[in-house]
């Protein structure tokens, strides 16, 4: 992640921390190190999803009472950037599959419109 980025994911963070007790022990700052470490790497948009899902108590935890751990919170992360990807993939595919032949339409819209000999100008041509 850019600088910026970073400071994006600081706040989102920020946001998740606000949303579950914490310890009064705790070193926010120290923590909140700590899982920006964790997801250092990752793109912004997955940290930012993982967190939401978080928040909305959707993510997998074993007590949605108490933050999330800094290895919770990337499993959850690469779990984003696979269903991410995973959708990509599969719009590619979609997208690719659903437009029809490149001369195969313009036979369907020539006999459509009655034009008899597109087939056979198009077999020729």
């Amino acid at each position: 992640m850019t600088a910026a980025e970073l400071q994006q994911a600081a706040k989102a963070l920020a946001a998740m921390f606000s949303c579950f007790p914490q310890s009064a022990l705790a070193d926010a700052e120290m923590q909140l190190r700590g899982y920006l470490a964790a997801v250092q790497d990752a793109e912004l948009q997955d940290v930012e999803a993982a967190i939401r899902r978080f928040i909305r108590g959707e993510a997998k935890m074993a007590n949605a009472q108490f933050c999330p751990s800094s290895a919770q919170l990337s499993i959850e992360v690469r779990e984003r950037r696979l269903m991410r990807e995973l959708t990509a993939k599969r719009t590619g595919q979609l997208s690719a599959s659903s437009s029809p032949p490149p001369r195969g339409g313009e036979v369907a819209r020539r006999s459509r419109d009655g034009e008899g000999s597109a087939l056979r100008e198009i077999k020729a041509g």
